[in-house]
């Protein structure tokens, strides 16, 4: 019998692990299998709602909360998803709740038809811990964060516009709104896709709201991957993220995130806080995602939220915000205008 020399075994086991649905062999580690196409959309958000006493619910009563779910702000039967836009109408009034909902063209709504499957239970909110689904937040918080309110100027059109600066982060293009990239990654509106590429060193997610990328360095440790934290000086969009494997699972840990980012974030955390991800190969088509919010300024314990990553066929569309973002000189010019006119 012929005998294989000690590289091409490995290049055997290793080329074979990826038939497995969950299980990347080399010679040093296990770990899970991440690279793929997946989608995080849903219609659970991460604090339970009211009314709402249980994390796990039956899929029959599943579908009736998915149904009874506002989009956007807007409930069921005020929401249709193929209601053109009479552009002869004119623009809503100023302060009125419909700016830029009933108003925005829905063709691009797609937020998800179902609440989020875990492990295939369906869960009425992406908070697991504490067991009532809310965020354990301080009543007085240590820190605090300028919050530009992006929600509010969705919802009424009122903000300021001094100038370019003054628009929320999403208005400018700069990160995705409603925490797609994370740390603490949820779906949104639309474009929850989101593409995993993982090599030995690193494992890259490119999110397609709104072109976001995280570029994860991976380590044989964590005590390894904390060693090669960048200086505090450069924190930058999603913080500083390292990784390593434990028990066939990617840990991720982040510190240092910017500043400017927590002002619209869903899961902000101070310069002393830290995000712990989890990244967990389920089965052949599901990944189960976890992230825990440490931070002493801002929540009374440590939370944590599970959601899960959902195999497709995609595409990953681009998403070019900027060369479309007609709207910036629109905002900037309209409020030029009413000073102008003492408005």
């Amino acid at each position: 019998m012929p005998t294989l020399c000690k590289k091409c075994l490995l290049t055997l086991l290793t080329s074979a692990a990826f038939c497995l649905p969950y299980a990347l062999v080399s010679a040093e580690t296990v770990r899970p299998q991440l690279t793929g196409t997946w989608t995080n959309a849903s219609l659970t958000s991460m604090a339970r709602p009211q009314g709402l006493e249980t994390l796990v619910v039956s899929e029959e009563d599943a579908k009736k909360i998915a149904a009874g779910t506002p989009i956007a702000g807007v409930a069921p039967g005020e929401f249709d998803a193929n209601l053109p836009i009479d552009a002869e109408t004119g623009a809503p009034p100023v302060g009125s709740r419909d700016f830029g909902l009933a108003a925005y063209n829905s063709f691009w709504v797609d937020p998800g038809s179902a609440l989020a499957r875990v492990k295939g239970e369906f869960r009425t909110s992406y908070i697991i811990d504490p067991p009532n689904g809310r965020v354990p937040r301080l009543e007085n918080p240590k820190i605090t964060f300028e919050n530009k309110n992006f929600g509010y100027r969705y919802l009424t059109g009122i903000g300021d516009s001094s100038g370019p600066e003054a628009l929320p982060l999403a208005e400018r293009c700069l990160i995705g709104f409603g925490n797609t990239a994370g740390p603490g990654m949820m779906g949104t509106l639309y474009n929850s896709t989101y593409q995993f590429t993982q090599t030995e060193d690193y494992v890259v997610i490119l999110v397609e709201m709104a072109h976001d990328a995280r570029i994860i360095p991976t380590y044989d440790s964590a005590e390894e991957a904390r060693a090669n934290r960048r200086p505090d000086v450069l924190s930058q969009w999603f913080g500083d993220s390292v990784g390593w494997y434990e028990d066939n699972v990617l840990v991720v840990e982040t510190t240092n995130i910017k500043p400017l980012q927590m002002e619209n974030s869903s899961v902000p955390i101070s310069n002393n806080g830290r995000i712990m991800e989890r990244f967990e190969r389920h089965s052949s088509s599901e990944i189960v995602y976890q992230f825990i919010v440490e931070d002493d300024n801002l929540y009374s314990q440590p939370w944590t939220a599970e959601l899960s990553y959902h195999s497709t066929e995609g595409p990953v569309y681009e998403y070019a915000c900027h060369e479309g973002n007609y709207a910036m000189p629109g905002i900037l010019a309209g409020a030029r205008r009413a000073e102008m006119e003492g408005g």
